[in-house]
């Protein structure tokens, strides 16, 4: 498959408006990958036309023969997993196991949401008159526009677009600059698969511009934005004020509790998996691991083996499980969260610096002893650091869990069918993974609550957020 450079728009390749682009670096190598457009507004609005006109034919298109076409778009990717795994780890940096561990599960919610298109059920509720009937039935939202990040670039934005589509709606999607060639890759799948031309248009380019015309334009009806609270917030607003629709998948502080009775190899295997999974780089991650006093220096000892095993390198090569993080700014993030807890009497027991390989690598860390004022108890840290806490009761790791404005994940270990009951009840979150270190899946849904966002993405659920609800009133009925 192609590294596409251009833009998709109304079922075409082209440039950018005023033919500007920025470069795509290989955060590995530092070495530029290529370029792509960089679109404002113009190019945004030249989209969303596209997508308008689109949508009248769309929608209309009949259950049977969407579900196909989305069907059909499983089917494309799955037949060009390997191409793109390889393309996504030359943008974003992830493991090459990683990459095509992505792309089959995005390709999965085209398979779901194939599936649920036939399920958009209305209802038939009982009237109170006896001469008049009530019917509630449900319609596609319109022109949605999607702005996804660069952490997950083809799984994002099928969570997305599977589920909209699904619906009867179109879309405008804006990855992260960093990660443009995965996101433009759906334009070959689009054309592979079917999909008539405007249905999904692709565009890279000015963020700030791209949101304001998808804001702003009365065409386009929602935004699904994947990324942080401080934008989603400021993206919320601004749609607000013109009372467009939104989805909102933000920022996480997970915290992941041990209990004394969990059972510790579990456990660690369960840690590493949310904790270091494409290098901490994850919104569901365990930003703060919780451990019972019983089991504390067990744990610590048992976890510190399993990061000291963890192999450090190019994606592309062979055992490697932990690639570089995207950025300086994310090499920073890491740094200053174990310099600030080190200072407040945290002690490094695995890493703690960057690698020697040098560049945007850096050493899977653990630490432990940190105390409760440390910046990393309450910021997200998105990198590979896992900071080990102490707590005595139960009621302490439930008060330490929820001591966050985030709700997205959380994750427990215990051997108790009660406590674990309770947990689910109490601990404040979107998503709770009891015994279990990877929550995601296509058929569950995907979402958080406070400041870590609005809405569901994935399961019966997810096609619920591109749908209007009418109610119709029959009158005039004889009895």
């Amino acid at each position: 498959m192609d590294k596409r450079q251009q833009v998709f728009i109304d079922g075409q390749w082209r440039d950018a408006a005023d033919r500007a682009t920025f470069d795509v670096l290989n955060p590995a190598t530092g070495d530029v990958i290529g370029t792509a457009p960089m679109c404002g507004r113009p190019d945004t609005a030249l989209a969303i036309d596209a997508a308008h006109k689109a949508f009248l034919t769309w929608r209309e298109a009949g259950s049977e023969a969407r579900a196909q076409i989305i069907y059909r778009m499983y089917e494309c990717l799955m037949d060009h997993q390997v191409a793109l795994g390889a393309l996504l780890t030359e943008e974003m940096g992830k493991p090459l196991a990683e990459a095509k561990g992505e792309v089959a599960f995005g390709a999965k919610f085209f398979k779901w949401f194939a599936e649920e298109t036939r399920r958009v059920y209305g209802d038939v509720i009982p009237s109170p008159w006896p001469d008049k009937r009530i019917v509630v039935t449900k319609h596609p939202v319109g022109v949605v526009g999607a702005i996804t990040p660069w952490n997950f670039p083809n799984s994002m934005i099928a969570r997305k677009l599977a589920a909209a589509l699904a619906a009867g709606c179109t879309m405008v999607v804006k990855p992260a600059s960093q990660t443009p060639y995965s996101a433009l890759a759906y334009g070959d799948i689009a054309e592979e698969a079917g999909v008539p031309p405007g249905v999904v248009n692709i565009l890279t380019g000015r963020a700030s511009e791209i949101a304001a015309e998808m804001c702003e334009n009365p065409k386009l009806r929602k935004i699904s934005f994947t990324g942080s609270t401080e934008v989603g917030k400021r993206l919320a607003a601004q749609a607000g004020a013109h009372m467009k629709r939104v989805s909102m998948e933000l920022g996480g502080n997970a915290p992941f509790i041990v209990f004394d009775d969990a059972d510790l190899d579990a456990a660690v295997e369960g840690a590493m998996i949310s904790k270091f999974r494409n290098a901490g780089q994850t919104c569901v991650c365990a930003n703060r691991v919780l451990v019972q006093s019983g089991v504390y220096d067990q744990f610590a000892e048992k976890l510190g083996a399993a990061v000291r095993a963890l192999k450090v390198g190019n994606g592309v090569e062979a055992g490697v499980t932990q690639g570089p993080l995207i950025d300086e700014a994310a090499v920073d993030k890491a740094r200053e969260h174990i310099t600030d807890a080190t200072s407040l009497g945290a002690e490094v027991q695995v890493g703690g610096d960057s690698h020697e390989l040098g560049g945007l690598y850096f050493q899977p860390t653990l630490l432990t002893n940190v105390p409760r004022n440390a910046k990393i108890f309450s910021e997200e840290t998105f990198g590979p650091v896992a900071p080990l806490f102490r707590f005595e009761t139960e009621e302490e790791a439930i008060a330490m869990a929820n001591d966050t404005e985030y709700g997205l994940a959380c994750y427990a270990y215990t051997a108790d069918l009660g406590r674990a009951w309770r947990l689910m009840d109490k601990l404040e979150y979107g998503m709770v993974g009891v015994n279990e270190g990877l929550v995601s899946t296509e058929v569950a849904p995907f979402g958080g609550v406070k400041d870590s966002g609005l809405g569901n993405e994935g399961s019966k659920y997810g096609v619920d957020d591109y749908l209007d609800i009418k109610y119709s009133l029959i009158g005039g009925l004889k009895t």
